[in-house]
């Protein structure tokens, strides 16, 4: 896992190798263990490097093929590098080292771009093919590496992270519209925008071309999810489905250095830790928790840690906890602010606080992240759009659930009158009804199962992505890389082809509930339990049964609490200030009011606390 930068100049002259340098310096956080930058003419590529695989020099990147055709800087593991190593040599590659840059570098000079959908893992890269003269960005097919890229008057620069981007002298600092409002449409950016002007996202699955002398990009998708389900015996979708996890978590325990594993007190982090504790011996394990002495309702039960506690004693791993008070929310928003820069979905300070202890520990960490959107953990998102009469309906009822910010009536409303004149009120609705047909070209079928599974594409590609970036950026500001097994390409695949009978219980059923709404939450949670049928039968072979005919329980902090309680004046003294940053962006009065319906305990509007909390910071931090 590393950081990855670089420059290719668009106007005929050399990129500028000490830009370049500048470029990598910032990302030595993902990159603690080596660093180097290669100049090759109208191209600088710029490499920090965490090494988990090879830890010899023969793992340094920038990296070239052996005959200096391509060079590639690398971020990423691709866990089925030892098969497609063994193609190479049967087809006269010699390799140096052992490490997975090697082979996927080899892999594009073999192959060419045609590589990338053999690749099993994580990944994001750029490839410079000295023949062609052009230069190729990657990334894996769920996202779970980022890729950003702009252009400047004569450059293309790309980056794992968008400071890299900022220490070019072509960057310029000036706030999306577009994406803004998407942000506070969905709490999350459904297009390639990012919240700064001219920096975009290299989506999930895509790949793109561009070559010095130009200014054109050529950008290309290789993969999609598609939710397409095929009959099946119910016993032997269940014994697929744990020889696909055994595998995944084996494949994903690959490592030249120690793995760890976080344990919230689930069933899908309880069934990872099962099963690679019983390959590494006293395997460490990693939870937060809460102080929940001023938490109320439903947030009551937030914290796991007797759970995993329990879990850590069955699965004899070397356990390590947190425990998380109101304020350390408020010590940590800087530093959190900086290392997301790309602002997305939730509450994720629990999350930065978490890698940095499992960081202290290990240089890998798996995660279980990933099992909810695939086999349909959330179903209350799904059973009040199971029965539509035509596709406008679905599409208009679950906008309306994905609005998770500004109501419809104070949308327009809610940003100053200046900036209301720049922004497309219709953009969110678009981009979200462009992102909901699960591949097809028409939604005729118009069955209960059609629109759960089109629900589930359409949280694989935004939701999911969302807190896939949060995850990386989070942990890898700790030098900590995080593997994901339910995203393993096998076992994706089979998922997608699970029928909707066999992920949830009352499916037929139409269910209209807010899991914001605080008169709700009890509905939320009894239906908790209707999801990941499949799934929840299969794990009870490695966590206890209860463990997994329980309630869902997300990692969360008690904030709908904490907000109108111990953060109180936290909030009031950043965001009831009228000289707030945000509120060149925001009307202060609408502001006003949707907070105090939250203080008052009239709605619950935690995340678009957290969304103003999130956005006067990135102001403060990247707007100077």
């Amino acid at each position: 896992m590393c950081g990855i930068t670089g420059i290719l100049t668009q106007n005929g002259t050399s990129a500028n190798e000490e830009i370049c340098r500048q470029m990598t310096k910032v990302l030595s956080h993902r990159g603690p263990d080596g660093e180097d930058v290669v100049s090759l003419g109208a191209v600088a590529l710029g490499h920090r490097r965490l090494a988990i695989l090879d830890l010899t020099g023969t793992g340094s990147q920038p990296m070239a093929s052996a005959d200096g055709r391509v060079v590639l800087t690398y971020n990423g593991e691709v866990y089925n590098f030892r098969e497609i190593r063994a193609v190479l040599e049967e087809n006269g590659y010699i390799f140096r080292g052992s490490s997975d840059t090697e082979v996927v570098v080899n892999a594009l000079h073999f192959w060419g771009t045609k590589a990338i959908e053999k690749f099993n893992g994580m990944f994001a890269f750029a490839a410079w093919f000295n023949d062609e003269k052009k230069l190729i960005l990657a990334r894996d097919r769920y996202g779970i590496k980022p890729l950003y890229y702009m252009q400047t008057e004569n450059s293309f620069l790309f980056a794992s992270e968008i400071k890299s981007l900022q220490q070019h002298p072509g960057f310029r600092f000036k706030v999306s519209k577009d994406a803004l409002i998407e942000y506070f449409s969905f709490q999350n950016i459904l297009s390639d925008l990012t919240l700064f002007e001219g920096v975009k996202l290299l989506p999930a699955g895509h790949y793109l071309e561009v070559q010095p002398g130009t200014s054109e990009i050529n950008e290309y998708c290789y993969w999609d999810f598609a939710f397409r389900p095929v009959s099946m015996d119910a016993v032997e979708a269940e014994n697929e489905l744990q020889r696909l996890f055994e595998e995944a978590v084996a494949r994903q325990l690959v490592s030249d250095v120690e793995v760890g594993a976080y344990l919230s007190g689930g069933m899908d982090s309880g069934g990872i830790t099962c099963v690679a504790s019983r390959q590494f011996k006293n395997l460490k394990s990693f939870t937060a928790g809460f102080d929940l002495s001023s938490a109320s309702g439903m947030e009551i039960n937030f914290d796991e840690r007797g759970r995993s506690e329990y879990l850590s004693n069955l699965y004899k791993t070397e356990h390590y906890e947190i425990v998380l008070k109101a304020g350390d929310m408020e010590r940590v928003m800087p530093a959190l602010t900086t290392h997301l820069e790309d602002l997305r979905v939730g509450q994720s300070y629990p999350n930065f606080y978490i890698s940095r202890l499992a960081g202290r520990f290990v240089k890998v960490c798996l995660s279980g992240a990933g099992g909810d959107e695939l086999f349909a953990g959330y179903p209350w998102r799904y059973y009040h759009n199971s029965r539509n009469g035509y596709h406008n309906g679905f599409a208009d009822s679950y906008f309306r659930y994905w609005q998770r910010l500004v109501p419809d009536d104070l949308r327009e409303i809610f940003f100053t009158p200046a900036v209301r004149k720049m922004i497309d009120f219709e953009r969110p609705a678009s981009v979200f009804r462009s992102l909901l047909t699960n591949g097809q070209a028409n939604v005729s079928d118009r069955s209960p199962q059609t629109y759960i599974n089109n629900s589930l594409y359409f949280e694989s590609k935004t939701f999911l992505h969302g807190l896939l970036l949060v995850e990386d950026k989070l942990s890898m500001a700790h030098g900590l890389e995080t593997r994901l097994p339910f995203l393993d390409n096998d076992l994706v695949d089979f998922a997608m082809q699970v029928p909707v009978e066999l992920k949830l219980r009352d499916w037929q059923n139409m269910v209209h509930i807010n899991e914001n709404d605080l008169t709700g939450k009890k509905q939320v949670k009894s239906l908790s339990t209707d999801g990941k049928l499949l799934l929840r039968k299969m794990l009870q072979k490695y966590v206890p049964a209860d463990y997994c005919n329980g309630h869902k329980q997300g990692f969360s902090a008690p904030d709908a609490s904490w907000f109108k309680g111990e953060s109180l004046n936290y909030i009031r003294r950043l965001l009831y200030n009228k000289e707030a940053r945000i509120y060149e962006f925001i009307d202060f009065d609408v502001a006003h009011r949707l907070m105090e319906e939250h203080m008052k305990g009239q709605k619950n509007n935690r995340l678009l606390i957290w969304s103003l909390l999130s956005f006067e910071w990135w102001l403060r931090i990247f707007g100077n």
